[in-house]
């Protein structure tokens, strides 16, 4: 018997009713999304007229308006001489700490904890200059006694001051503290006893007021001060102290465009390069392998002397392992190093004995920044034009694929030497590529490392 037509179109409805009573209650469920947490809003009083932010350290000024320290004294760093709101004189001396205000905003940061708020901490006293002016006579005085133990003491603690505020960095820099310092370090080398103590906490001290000026810096590189560097640099002692000691001879080494002095003096001192690859050798800090390299290119950059003293004692060797895995700012140092090195007979004959020299410099090549770049392909070009003939190099960098990345360098676009030297390796390669198959990639696991 056919069901009639009406008939089918009325069981519809209790079909549907029938699959909809089947499906679990909890699918059926409309599922209530749990309401986000909105950040509170923060109440105006506790808002900095200037940055617009909860303020940190409320100081109030003579005019009654409350700012946050930090900004309220960046505002008046700038040139400025009046309140931002009123516009009537204002003085940093002029400021005084909102204790109630702090109070408050600390208060509410704990009632709306639960909304991921956090307390501001309660800030420390700032320095005032007659502080900073009685810590940086109290080191002067200690270094005239020789007193190396209350010298380290103070020095540890205008260093902390330093490191804990701008503001105490800034005031400390105005009462002279680089001259103080770079003074009392010339007045301790002479002591035994203060080698790797007092001397380390100094330099440690003097990175925080960094620059220095042509006073410190005649300071620092006198004949005896750099003696008590490399001493540092070269025998074991504590990281900080030796990364120090690797930036401040980095920032006497970089002054040689206005002070050439203080690079002359560093060339000529006693054990300066073996401390320089000792320091390469065994990393303490990337900090300091960095200030090593920096060091190491204007002494290259500035004696050809010490440029073969480095290369005898490994410094080629050193920067090809060390190029393998470096990051940005290692590889372009490195790069400028060897490729300073390379102008060298002796650098390059050592570069092309290294079975990772040239795969290392056609993979930076690429990939690294626009200075790496400029300074692989200088140190390639230096190693291919320098052996006549087809060459090794010449070969090993065209199964590198040396050649296609220096057509693809081209078409991108580089400017100056760059582009000329680039051009200038593209013709002496094309002359060797006869017969010699691309790889065009380049595999460090394979290849023998010296220092492995």
């Amino acid at each position: 018997m056919v069901t009639p037509a009406v008939s089918r179109y009325r069981l519809r409805p209790r079909l549907v009713r029938v699959a909809v009573s089947e499906i679990p209650l909890a699918t059926r469920r409309t599922r209530q999304q749990p309401v986000a947490a909105t950040e509170p809003a923060i109440p105006s009083n506790f808002l900095c007229p200037i940055s617009l932010e909860m303020m940190q350290d409320p100081v109030t000024a003579p005019t009654g308006i409350t700012y946050d320290r930090d900004s309220v004294e960046g505002w008046l760093e700038r040139g400025h001489s009046t309140c931002p709101v009123t516009a009537r004189p204002l003085r940093a001396e002029d400021l005084i700490p909102n204790h109630a205000t702090r109070r408050m905003i600390q208060d509410w940061c704990v009632a709306n904890r639960a909304l991921g708020v956090e307390r501001v901490p309660t800030p420390r006293v700032p320095l005032s200059a007659d502080d900073a002016a009685e810590l940086l006579a109290a080191v002067s005085a200690a270094a005239r006694r020789g007193d190396a133990m209350v010298c380290r003491q103070l020095a540890a603690k205008a260093r902390a001051l330093g490191k804990e505020s701008d503001r105490n960095r800034r005031c400390l820099a105005a009462g002279g503290a680089a001259r103080v310092l770079s003074s009392a370090f010339l007045r301790l080398v002479d002591q035994p006893a203060s080698f790797g103590g007092a001397l380390g906490e100094i330099l440690a001290t003097l990175v925080v007021f960094f620059p220095l000026d042509e006073v410190c810096r005649s300071h620092i590189a006198s004949p005896a001060s750099l003696d008590a560097i490399v001493s540092i640099l070269s025998h074991d002692g504590e990281a900080t102290t030796k990364s120090s000691a690797a930036v401040v001879l980095r920032e006497i080494a970089s002054s040689s465009d206005s002070d050439p002095e203080c690079l002359d003096a560093l060339s000529v001192t006693s054990g300066v390069h073996d401390a320089l690859i000792k320091l390469l050798q065994k990393p303490v800090s990337a900090q300091a392998t960095k200030a090593a390299l920096v060091t190491a290119y204007y002494l290259v950059r500035g004696s050809d002397l010490a440029a073969r003293r480095l290369v005898d004692l490994g410094m080629v060797d050193l920067l090809v392992e060390m190029l393998v895995d470096a990051d940005k700012g290692t590889t372009e140092k490195a790069l400028a190093v060897l490729d300073s090195l390379l102008l060298t007979e002796e650098g390059r004959g050592k570069a092309c004995a290294h079975a990772l020299a040239v795969p290392v410099l056609v993979k930076k090549m690429q990939h690294v920044s626009e200075m790496a770049t400029e300074f692989a392909v200088s140190a390639l070009w230096r190693l291919c034009k320098s052996f006549s003939g087809e060459g090794p190099c010449k070969a090993e960098a065209l199964q590198l694929g040396a050649f296609q990345k220096l057509l693809l360098l081209l078409q991108v676009g580089c400017m100056g030497v760059t582009k000329e030297r680039a051009s200038e390796l593209l013709r002496l390669l094309n002359g060797s590529r006869d017969g010699v198959e691309c790889i065009e990639t380049v595999d460090f696991k394979g290849l023998k490392r010296p220092f492995s």
